[in-house]
């Protein structure tokens, strides 16, 4: 049956679905007692029904002929075209409910922080593409500021990072605790041993931030505490943190995660902050809007099992 490019909802929301099944029914049974039986109504209601079709229709429909109820020519005509929306809706329905992996061909939307898109993305991809190879991620870069938004207008339908407070519009579950660590180049800076506070603070840093403020999230969390770092780069991505603390004597202050993953691959040491710091936590959050639906229930399984691999594989690198 061909698709209708545009579709009259005006003149549509006047006529009542349940007509369409009544109708339906009809056909198949021929008779209103029957009719009223399987749609577990009462004969007086299938036959107001009858009469509303009759009326909107503008034809009888169904006429007597001796014993029994036969179709008109406009019904017979109707019939196809009725039974195939009808199917076509009862499809739709439970394609809400079933989700297959392994078949399904879908788009996700996902909003991750510059940390989750390096840790997390790679990871997930490996795993979707030997259980999902028809799933595709559209990664879109979030933070506390934009994320909100992003959800309400459905540019994305589910954020992985840093958010500091849950609204009541959203769904969310904290996946782990935020730790960062000190990352540096040897042979610019010269510290053998563990970095002790007077080291961290006579040091000059690198540090992630994604608002006007140079301090970014590790400055101005150590502003509360009565410390003032000299920050000499701030960036809103980690990677030119790392590169920055490659070429230059700096201390580049990163997610633990990131550090253990790509803080080799520039040939920078890794050494625990001198500080007991508190962040707010990596969470998960989704609007109401897609709490139920199959396919995002499914995907936020895959990402909880992804991080606790990540958190076992991260325990196990620090016991190392």
């Amino acid at each position: 049956m061909p698709v209708m490019d545009n579709i009259d909802h005006f003149n549509l929301r006047s006529f009542d679905l349940n007509l369409m099944i009544a109708f339906d029914v009809m056909m198949q049974e021929l008779s209103v007692t029957k009719s009223a039986a399987k749609l577990r109504i009462g004969q007086s209601a299938m036959s107001h029904n009858l009469s509303t079709l009759r009326m909107l229709l503008q034809d009888d429909l169904f006429v007597r002929v001796g014993q029994k109820m036969q179709p008109t020519a406009k019904a017979r005509a109707l019939a196809g075209p009725v039974r195939a929306a009808l199917a076509q809706a009862q499809s739709a329905l439970k394609a809400c409910d079933v989700f297959d992996p392994a078949t399904e061909v879908r788009v996700f939307r996902v909003g991750l922080t510059d940390e989750m898109e390096m840790v997390l993305l790679p990871e997930l991809m490996k795993r979707l593409q030997n259980e999902a190879p028809g799933i595709k991620l559209l990664s879109r870069s979030i933070t506390v500021d934009t994320v909100d938004t992003m959800m309400d207008v459905g540019e994305i339908d589910l954020a992985v990072g840093c958010k500091d407070l849950l609204q009541s519009r959203y769904r969310g579950e904290i996946l782990f605790e935020t730790e960062v660590t000190c990352c540096f180049n040897p042979m610019l800076i010269d510290k053998p041993g563990a970095l002790t506070r007077d080291d961290y603070l006579n040091a000059r840093h690198a540090v992630l931030s994604q608002t006007e403020n140079v301090a970014g999230c590790v400055g101005v969390a150590l502003e509360g505490m009565g410390i003032e770092l000299d920050i000499v780069v701030a960036a809103p991505d980690f990677m030119p943190l790392l590169a920055a603390a490659r070429h230059a004597p700096l201390i580049a202050t990163v997610p633990c995660r990131i550090a253990r993953q790509y803080a080799p691959l520039f040939g920078l040491e890794i050494r625990a902050m001198p500080f007991d710091m508190q962040f707010p936590p990596i969470s998960m959050n989704w609007p109401m809007r897609v709490d139920c639906d199959a396919g995002g229930m499914w995907l936020r399984d895959q990402i909880r099992s992804v991080v606790g691999i990540l958190s076992d594989d991260l325990v196990q690198r620090a016991a190392e």
